[in-house]
């Protein structure tokens, strides 16, 4: 009952969207409606909203007369030997690691170059530890370096003059780990503030991934290369079409239910999980990847009453006063926030806090509605989501792999740095001390039957 539901639902969507794309084109009032819209929404969403009515309606309605699987899809699942079954930041209980059927880790490459031009021992810390997951039977899908890491170490992203360097780095990458991992992903999530820093536009994200990836064509055999977006970034991918004949996959990043979307709330419904994907598939003809996606087994909204008290003990009564008295409000928030609010912030570090994407980390709450129905954030309702997600994920042909976020509960929220934020400490599938959650079973049963 509930699978037909949702049929019904998806297709009344489908028939929605195309009928948006078409008032859009046709009428001018309503393209100032979506205007008015923008101006309300956070600004990464606001960038994108152009460029997904001009190319997402289109292509689900090719996605429904186009064959679901084509060559690419065949070859990238020969490279990959099957169906990935991956997860995010596993520990090395291995054994613990394998019993829930996870074959795959999607693992961060710390930058392998000093100021100097030396090997860091990071870096070579880092390949030795990949190499004894290898070793223990788990592959790997390395990410590179993000923009932060090459402007750290003195190659500055942003410049043209850096592209030889650039090119350097990532030739060196794929060469000196190929035999140990069996896919790269370029960067991560480069339509996200945090992580494009310092670059400032997509024009320079997409030169500075596509020149990655056109450079290590030559030398990744049978390794998948590709990229990531979090949600469609319509915008993103259309740029990056000159650079998708380098691709072996289309990544995607897909967190449905767990994170606010200003003026977005039909981004909390389960059905983004298909739509996305199809998007991804029609528009580009590549495979997908689900490179990360999960769900919240704890958290809930704060009252008006506990949210004035957080603001109170920094000595404000509302959150107008603390935007304009911005600079003391920042400097009292935790390193991490700080520095996170530096690479996202731009000129107007107060819209940025207290966004709707942002600002339930100051509260440390998920805010109103950012759930999925039938889907609690308690550890059965994360356990539930992967009961039902993961079959229906890997039931799209085109769909060649899925990672799990993550292997287990943080200590704190990397990006705000307090310890009761529940946007970035519960998304294990087992507890900080690796004590399974019901979400760790889940996970198992549905591997075991793909």
């Amino acid at each position: 009952m509930l699978e037909r539901k949702r049929k019904k639902s998806y297709r009344f969507l489908k028939v929605l969207l195309i009928i948006v794309m078409v008032v859009v084109v046709l009428f001018s009032g309503a393209i100032m409606t979506l205007q008015q819209l923008a101006k309300t929404m956070d600004p990464t969403i606001a960038s994108q909203l152009w460029s997904t009515l001009e190319y997402v309606p289109s292509s689900l309605l090719k996605y429904q007369f186009m064959p679901k699987s084509n060559e690419k899809v065949n070859s990238s699942l020969l490279k990959a030997e099957g169906f990935i079954k991956g997860i995010c930041h596993p520990s090395r209980n291995y054994d613990l690691v394998k019993e829930a059927n996870i074959e795959w880790d999607r693992a961060d490459i710390p930058f392998p170059f000093d100021e100097k031009g030396e090997i860091r021992e990071s870096y070579i810390n880092w390949r030795a530890g990949i190499q004894e997951y290898v070793d223990n039977g788990i592959k790997i899908l390395a990410v590179t370096p993000y923009p932060g890491d090459f402007y750290e170490f003195g190659i500055d992203p942003r410049l043209p003059e850096s592209e030889s360097k650039i090119k350097g780095v990532a030739i060196f990458l794929i060469q000196d780990l190929k035999g140990i991992i069996s896919g790269i992903q370029i960067s991560n999530e480069l339509g996200v503030a945090r992580f494009l820093y310092p670059l400032e536009s997509m024009e320079q994200a997409v030169w500075f991934m596509g020149i990655q990836l056109e450079a290590i064509a030559p030398f990744k055999g049978d390794i998948i290369a590709g990229y990531n977006s979090a949600g469609p970034q319509a915008d993103h991918h259309a740029a990056m079409k000159p650079y998708h004949k380098y691709c072996d996959y289309i990544g995607v990043d897909i967190y449905a239910g767990c994170f606010a979307s200003a003026g977005v709330p039909f981004m909390n419904n389960i059905i983004i999980f298909d739509l996305i994907p199809q998007f991804l598939y029609a528009f580009t003809g590549l495979p997908v990847i689900i490179c990360e996606f999960g769900y919240i087994s704890e958290g809930e909204p704060k009252s008006a009453a506990e949210k004035l008290a957080i603001l109170q003990e920094y000595g404000y009564n509302s959150e107008e006063e603390a935007k304009a008295n911005i600079t003391e409000f920042i400097a009292q928030l935790p390193e991490n926030f700080q520095n996170d609010i530096k690479k996202g912030g731009g000129s107007d570090p107060g819209a940025y806090i207290f966004s709707d994407l942002n600002v339930g980390h100051l509260y440390r709450e998920l805010p109103e509605g950012v759930v999925l129905k039938d889907y609690p954030h308690t550890p059965e309702g994360q356990a539930g989501f992967y009961e039902y997600i993961i079959p229906h994920l890997a039931s799209y042909p085109f769909i060649i792999g899925t990672f799990v976020y993550c292997w287990k509960d943080s200590d704190r929220c990397y990006v705000c740095g307090f310890e009761d934020c529940p946007i970035e400490t519960r998304w294990g599938l087992v507890t900080r001390d690796e004590e399974k959650k019901p979400s760790f079973y889940a996970v198992k049963n549905a591997f075991a039957i793909l």
